[in-house]
Parts: structure tokens; C-alpha cells; sequence
């Protein structure tokens, strides 16, 4: 604390001297009350879809993916060496060229969802700021924090002081009622993108799981996550809550193929009938890591209950629905305890690697463990 407290009195005092100098008053204290959209200035504006189809279509030079091994009681696996891993692209094993259990820094982004929704929930989400500092980014990462509403707003760029951050968390406002959820994602993947190969790149997600008035599209931004090496990682905020303030409505999204198909892929042997195309688009018990693949392989949206789960299960990450406001920082406080003992395989694809859908398989030399990594990633055609 006192290191902190000397760093930011040296600040002040440069940032004082700068200020006199051109004439000015130097002010080091942060603006007291919430943080909100200073006036007149517009909202970032998002890549357009064809700004995202190009920027995504680039030469896979390296594959990162994160590997959680746990017994089965649940516990975390910590004592493997990289000779215990084997990972296979499409079927054919990779050397793998980078090996890290939970020590490599970290560049993250939070979003966190700043509708008006989740007002009574807000000072929960307050407290969060001194475990994600704690937790999350520790001793060697950097974080950025996006808020998102009806717009999506970098709040804070990125900076290793934890201090700064805390700060602007403690300070995030409730605005109006959208959840441009998608569109932050995209936003927290594309910050991500251009910071340093070297560090593991984390968008943690604390939101509904649901979308309302994003532009992006939830299977293109999981194709950008997978080709950029990010992980995500969800916290759902009164998910419940959120499908009791919905109001019923006979329309039940766009359709996803042509009429009388069937686009999400239902389990073999299974008929397609009515039911079974509503189950198969979020209505009842249906494979979310299938999904997932789906969403990637096509770009699509999805009439889904819950897009942070399938983020999170489409990149390696975790995903937490807290039952209660409270629990919401136990889930930070997951979230931060798994990104610090994980393990990190990175290997490079041959070059001529094709288009189309790339699985990702993970195996380790140890019985009776269950393994999460993510399940690949999707090489789009060049633009025709």
C-alpha cells in the first residue's frame, strides 16, 4: 500500500508540474460520483460486418488454448509437466511450443454491463473492483474496462494500476435499458487483439445472458475470439430476474435457415419435429458446447437462454450464475483463482492449415480426470 501510495503522490506531483506549466490548475483527485459518458462525446464507433470479416480473415500463426484439468471431486490438477499433454488439430498431434501453468501476465478486459436493469445489483458489482484487482489481475497483468448499455463505452484503457482501475469500477453509473452484449464482447476482443502475443488475452463478461440491440452477430464474435486467442469468462447477473421482466411474445426471433429446415444440429437418430427444432434452438436441455461449434462454423445468432454460457464453453473459460448479489464476488473470486493455476498450450499449425471448422482435442497422460480446453477454432474463406 505504501508502494501505491508513493507512485500515485509521484504522479500527482508530475501531472501537477505539467499543468502549471501550460498554464493550468492540476487536480489528482478522481471526480467524485459515478463514473458516466462525459456529454457530447460519441460513443466509440464498431467495425462494421465487413470491417469484422476482413479482420478475421488472417493466417493462423499460433494456436493458444487454456487446459483445466480437475480429479473427481472437482479439485484442479496442478502437478503435470508438459510431457503429459497431447494436442491434436483435427486429428493430428501438434508440438507444443509454449507450456505455462498460471504464470504467463495476463491482458484483460472487463465488461460489465451498465443497463439499467441490474440498477439494484450495482453496488454489488462495486465491491467487485478490489477482487478483480486482487484476484484477477495480480502482480503481472494489465486490464481495460468497457461498459455497455444501448452503447458500449471503453471506460478505462489499459493500465497496470490496479488503483485505477478499482477506481473506475467503484464508479461505473447504470444508463439505459439495451444490453449491447455482443457488441462489447466484440469490442473487449478487439482491444485484446492488439496487445502482445506473449500475454494470455482474458475478457472477463459480467452481464445478463442475454442480448439486446448489438450489431455483431454472437457466431461471428466467437469466431474473432477463437482466431485472436481470447478467453471468456462470464458472470450472469439474475438471469431469472431477466426472463420475468421479458414480455411474452409470439415472435421468436429470425429464422435461422430456410424455412422447414432445421439449423441447429439435433442429436442422431433424433427427429425433427417442431419440438425438437425448439429444443434444438435454446428451449430445452441441448448440447451448449455443440452449439457453440455451430455458432462458429456458420456466424449466426441463436435463440438462446444463456449466450455468456456458450461464449465461455466456445473459448476454454468458465462460466458462474451467482444465485445471489452477493455471490457475485465469490464468482469474481473463482474466476480469478482458475486464471492463476491453468495451463496454457500453445503450438503452431503447419502453414497450409485449410478452411473450415479446426477441433481442438487435449489429452494428458493421467486417468480418471476430466479436461476443459476449447474446442477449436473456424478459418473463413477468403472473401469472395
Amino acid at each position: 500500500m505504501l508502494r501505491r501510495a508513493l507512485h500515485r503522490s509521484l504522479v500527482c506531483v508530475s501531472l501537477g508540474l505539467a499543468l502549471l506549466a501550460a498554464g493550468g490548475a492540476a487536480w489528482c483527485q478522481a471526480p467524485p460520483g459515478p463514473l458516466q459518458q462525459k456529454p457530447g462525446v460519441k460513443p466509440e464507433q464498431l467495425p462494421t460486418a465487413e470491417q469484422r470479416k476482413r479482420a478475421i480473415h488472417v493466417r493462423v500463426n499460433e494456436v493458444v488454448t487454456p487446459v483445466t484439468v480437475t480429479n473427481h471431486t472437482g479439485e484442479m490438477i496442478l502437478d503435470l509437466a508438459q510431457n503429459n499433454f497431447h494436442v491434436f488439430d483435427n486429428g493430428a498431434e501438434q508440438k507444443i511450443e509454449h507450456f505455462d501453468l498460471g504464470g504467463d501476465p495476463l491482458s484483460v478486459v472487463l465488461a460489465v454491463e451498465t443497463s439499467s436493469h441490474i440498477d439494484p445489483m450495482m453496488p454489488t458489482v462495486h465491491q467487485t473492483g478490489i477482487i478483480f484487482t486482487q484476484t484477477v489481475m495480480g502482480m503481472t497483468s494489465e486490464a481495460a474496462v468497457v461498459g455497455f448499455d444501448d452503447d458500449v463505452n471503453l471506460l478505462q484503457k489499459f493500465t497496470t494500476d490496479p488503483d485505477a482501475v478499482e477506481s473506475v469500477i467503484r464508479r461505473i453509473s447504470t444508463g439505459t435499458s439495451g444490453v449491447r452484449l455482443y457488441d462489447a464482447m466484440e469490442r473487449g476482443i478487439s482491444l485484446l487483439e492488439e496487445r502482445p502475443a506473449v500475454r494470455r488475452r482474458i475478457l472477463v463478461v459480467v452481464s445478463e445472458a442475454q442480448d439486446a440491440g448489438s450489431e455483431s452477430k454472437l457466431g461471428e464474435v466467437l469466431r474473432h475470439a477463437q482466431l485472436a486467442n481470447v478467453i471468456i469468462y462470464s458472470i450472469g447477473l439474475s438471469t431469472a430476474m431477466a426472463d420475468l421482466r421479458a414480455k411474452p411474445s409470439p415472435y421468436q426471433g429470425p429464422q435461422m435457415g430456410p424455412r422447414g429446415t432445421y439449423p441447429v444440429p439435433l442429436p442422431p437418430g433424433t427427429i425433427e419435429t417442431p419440438d425438437n427444432e425448439t429444443i434444438a434452438q435454446g428451449g430445452g436441455n441441448i448440447d451448449l458446447l455443440a452449439l457453440a461449434v455451430w455458432l462458429v462454423k456458420t456466424g449466426k445468432n441463436a435463440v438462446v437462454p444463456n449466450s455468456l454460457e456458450i461464449a465461455s464453453k466456445a473459448t476454454g473459460g468458465l462460466h458462474v450464475s451467482p444465485k445471489k448479489d452477493g455471490s457475485i464476488q465469490k464468482a469474481m473470486d473463482a474466476v480469478g483463482g482458475e486464471l492463476h493455476a491453468q495451463y496454457t498450450i500453445g503450438y503452431r499449425p503447419p502453414g497450409d492449415e485449410p478452411t473450415g471448422y479446426h477441433e481442438i482435442k487435449v489429452t494428458v497422460d493421467r486417468p480418471d480426470v476430466s479436461i476443459r480446453t476449447r474446442p477449436g477454432y473456424y478459418i473463413p474463406p477468403p472473401p469472395g
